[in-house]
């Protein structure tokens, strides 16, 4: 097994000690009789010396022709050099072509246009901002994990394909399944619901699509939902359980990956320091505010991306707003009895807009049948769902929080296409 990069920077090797590591080279120059090649791995980058005398002449011959992104292998002695990148280096005696790179069509720190980029995402994904980006990812996705599984959790496996709708039929990518028309999953809810009457506390981490012809830096058509489902817990419960779920996550991350969230140019110090309790106000409230903020917005309608901006930056932490007209949200919410519904939608701070949407669930059948057809739905599509409310309902809630979303806030990032390797938009969906 290679060496990592990391353990060689931080003195896991001696000076003197011979190592052999594996890596792609980010630059390479050469003064004549040493050939200088800062190579990368998973874990870092690392100054390679090869000098005439200490490898012999085919392999000096090999490191002066090193191209930008070749993979090699190189053995040789850990030596510690303050002029170098991390204050070691690897003076060779053995350098070893394992794949060429001739004209890689990315050229290292050079500005590129974000279209050519994301047509060229099969080697940008190598880039030292997404690779830091994704190792956030795998750290929130972990600390969400962590955090479910200490908590009591099941993770569940609900289908991607399905019959019918849970957030409306005008957001749903259609597809041929067999002799039958399916659609793919908009969100993993209304199957959690379902079990939580086995398992009473669920969790999935799933793709969901969205066939939304947005063009804005915080929607995509495909991307990863964080969903939870729990039996016996009412709206406001729920919020108190997220505020720990979202703090554990949050702080998790900024220790773990202080380094790349600078790096993408995050504030680690900020979401290690995160705690609840988060800000809270209802709808009707928020309205108010736009309208002292002189927005014209009009009561009953859904807050959009400006009018979450700007209520955002009345907060330096994520705002939780509640109970919304039951007419702008989906017909599984629990009526509140004042034209309202028992949901909450948290916004994060600094405008980077909704992360999490939840609600606690509508238990009564006839309520749940009207809303259906409200929404231009017939309820006999939703005949499975509708049984969970005849044999043994309880109260019960759920939520939704999308990763990308939440990696875009920590990373502190423009455009939520760099969270995902692969971001699928309205007009993208290569490579």
């Amino acid at each position: 097994m290679y060496a990592r990069i990391k353990d060689v920077l931080s003195g896991r090797f001696a000076d003197g000690e011979e190592v052999e590591v594996g890596g792609w080279v980010v630059k390479n120059r050469s003064s004549g009789k040493i050939v200088f090649t800062l190579i990368r791995d998973a874990t870092g980058e690392m100054q390679v010396t090869a000098r005439k005398g200490n490898v012999c002449d085919e392999a000096l011959k090999v490191a002066d022709a090193l191209s930008l992104e070749c993979s090699i292998i190189v053995k040789g002695k850990v030596r510690s050099d303050p002029r170098a990148p991390g204050g070691k280096e690897l003076s060779a005696t053995d350098l070893k072509l394992i794949g060429a790179s001739r004209d890689y069509p990315i050229f290292g720190e050079e500005e590129h246009n974000p279209e050519v980029l994301l047509d060229l995402r099969h080697l940008d994904v190598r880039s030292k901002q997404l690779v830091a980006i994704m190792k956030v990812k795998d750290s929130v996705l972990s600390a969400a994990r962590e955090w479910f599984r200490n908590h009591e959790f099941f993770e569940v496996t609900p289908p991607i394909i399905i019959s019918s709708a849970c957030e409306g039929g005008s957001t749903l990518f259609e597809l041929k399944y067999f002799e039958d028309k399916a659609y793919l999953s908009q969100s993993a809810q209304l199957y959690l619901e379902s079990l939580i009457f086995g398992l009473e506390k669920v969790y999935s981490i799933t793709p969901s699509f969205r066939a939304e012809k947005s063009r804005t830096t915080r929607h995509l058509a495909e991307y990863w939902h964080i969903e939870g489902e729990m039996a016996w817990m009412g709206l406001y419960e729920m919020i108190d359980m997220l505020e720990q779920l979202v703090c554990y996550v949050c702080n998790r991350v900024g220790e773990e990956r202080a380094e790349e969230i600078r790096l993408v140019g995050g504030d680690p110090e900020y979401f290690k320091g995160l705690k609840a309790p988060f800000p809270r106000i209802t709808y009707d409230e928020a309205v108010k505010v736009l309208q002292a903020d002189g927005f014209e917005f009009k009561p009953g309608e859904d807050f959009g991306t400006h009018e979450e901006r700007q209520l955002s930056t009345h907060y330096d932490k994520p705002l939780f707003i509640t109970e919304y007209p039951a007419e702008v949200k989906a017909f599984y919410m629990k009526d509140a009895g004042n034209g309202k519904v028992l949901n909450v939608d948290m916004i994060a701070p600094k405008g980077f807009g909704e992360i999490i949407g939840a609600s606690e669930r509508e238990t009564d059948l006839a309520i749940l049948e009207e809303r259906i057809r409200k929404q231009g739905e017939d309820p006999a599509k939703y005949a499975w769902y509708l049984d969970l409310r005849r044999y043994g309902s309880v109260p019960h809630s759920g939520f939704g929080m999308g990763t990308e979303r939440l990696v875009r806030w920590i990373c502190g990032l423009e455009h939520i296409r760099d969270t995902i390797p692969y971001p699928r938009t309205i007009s993208r969906s290569y490579p």
